[in-house]
């Protein structure tokens, strides 16, 4: 893991809400939170409370005509697009909170609205931050679980509900980021079915399903209608088998695989090893990305571009959960 950095950068965090508050926290432990801006008072009076060295302000226009070096955006997600174009355009490093946009084209255009103006485009896709992640991550490439046949992804509970996103766009895109790291390879096909039980048109539960161009597949089960927590992210292989809990904070690694005996399947069992990780807050690590990138000019790995690929598959799931499931090709890159 890498070592914090220590950074001159001024950072402004615009929005100190149910997760804004914590970008204000870890921040202004870092020593880089210059000012906040939220239109709520209430919300103020809660960034007085974690720092009162900060300075608070109501209007997006006073952060952009302000000195800070980096915006960081945590908003609603109909606001991101917007907020980040005119952050990008006042020649400000940028991190918006998932999803950088609302579709491809919006991503896209931030994107070559950052190259243009030589500035930082980072999104908030905290998990390829965990250190489990990092660390799953490291043992699916050095080749130790073999071909990665199927992975799958459970984020489930009871609530947080939402009214303005369904939650395909509030708890899948973290895991859908998550997916296309650990595959390293295209999606070329989504299927997504789900329903909307409390409010009409805000999806409560959906499944997506990913096909990718070398055979191997994914899903994400995502629901705010759960009767109990469960984050889990399953990595089946050719070799080996990997779990991630998030809630019990457990990365297993089972030897277990299938072998062909005189034609026949015959499953191979042995026992699952907990595999140690580092015990630091994903969010430090992501913040401390932010300011790492500011300083050394190097995009972090959820940069722009990563960002678009997981709106990319986030826009074909929408569509085909639209069409109760009907299949949505990707473009091929």
């Amino acid at each position: 893991m890498k070592q914090p950095l220590a950074s001159n950068k001024k950072i402004a965090v615009v929005g100190c809400g149910h997760w804004g508050k914590n970008l204000v926290r870890n921040f202004a432990q870092l020593d880089t939170l210059a000012m906040v801006c939220d239109p709520d008072p209430t919300a103020r009076q809660r960034v007085l409370e974690i720092s009162n060295l900060v300075e608070t302000v109501s209007s997006f226009k006073e952060v952009l005509d302000s000195d800070v070096d980096g915006i960081v955006i945590a908003t609603p997600a109909e606001t991101h697009h917007s907020l980040a174009r005119q952050a990008l355009e006042a020649k400000k490093d940028t991190f918006v909170e998932k999803p950088l946009a609302l579709t491809h084209d919006a991503g896209n255009e931030l994107v070559q609205l950052a190259e243009d103006t030589e500035r930082i485009l980072m999104v908030g896709h905290i998990l390829e931050y965990h250190p489990a992640i990092l660390r799953l991550l490291e043992i699916v490439r050095s080749g130790e679980l073999g071909k990665i046949h199927y992975v799958y992804s459970n984020r489930l509970a009871l609530g947080k509900i939402r009214r303005e996103e369904n939650i395909l766009w509030s708890f899948a895109p973290h895991d859908i980021a998550v997916i296309l790291r650990l595959m390293d390879t295209t999606a070329v096909q989504v299927v997504a079915c789900g329903g909307s039980y409390i409010q009409s048109h805000v999806a409560d539960t959906t499944v997506t399903n990913l096909l990718f161009e070398n055979g191997s597949r994914a899903h994400v089960y995502v629901s705010w209608l759960h009767p109990f927590k469960e984050q889990r992210l399953v990595v089946v292989g050719s070799k080996k088998m990997a779990s991630f809990d998030d809630v019990a904070k457990k990365l297993v690694l089972y030897d277990q695989h299938v072998e062909i005996k005189k034609g026949e399947p015959v499953p191979v069992r042995g026992d699952g090893i907990e595999v140690d990780f580092p015990q630091t807050e994903p969010l430090r690590q992501e913040c401390e990305a932010f300011l790492r990138a500011m300083e050394t000019r190097t995009p972090p790995i959820t940069d722009g571009p990563s960002g678009v690929r997981v709106l990319e598959v986030l826009n074909a799931a929408q569509r085909s959960l639209t069409a109760n499931g009907e299949p949505v090709s990707l473009p091929s890159h």
